[in-house]
């Protein structure tokens, strides 16, 4: 009875993986993810903070609007050290 048990338990995990392996290449030749499926990541453009090199997303970064081009910083604290480095410059 034991033996039955067991064979019967292989014989079930060998038909699960065969039917994963022809679901994934009916969807590597289809190239469509089942239904179901979570979709990729979207991909987003992120700016470089000039102070630490942080990549940031523009929409949740502190921003500054410097010579005609936003600028991107990662805390308040990056933004301070950026305009103390432009006043810096100036009166050099």
């Amino acid at each position: 009875m034991l033996r039955f048990a067991l064979l019967l338990l292989l014989c079930v995990f060998a038909a699960r993986t065969f039917w994963k392996m022809v679901d994934s290449l009916i969807e590597g030749l289809t190239g469509r993810p089942k239904n179901g499926s979570p979709s990729p990541p979207t991909t987003r453009r992120m700016e470089r903070d000039p102070i630490c090199g942080t990549f940031v997303l523009p929409a949740s970064a502190v921003s500054l609007a410097d010579r005609r081009a936003q600028v991107y910083f990662c805390s308040t604290v990056c933004r301070d050290r950026y305009l103390a480095q432009r006043v810096q410059g100036r009166t050099a």
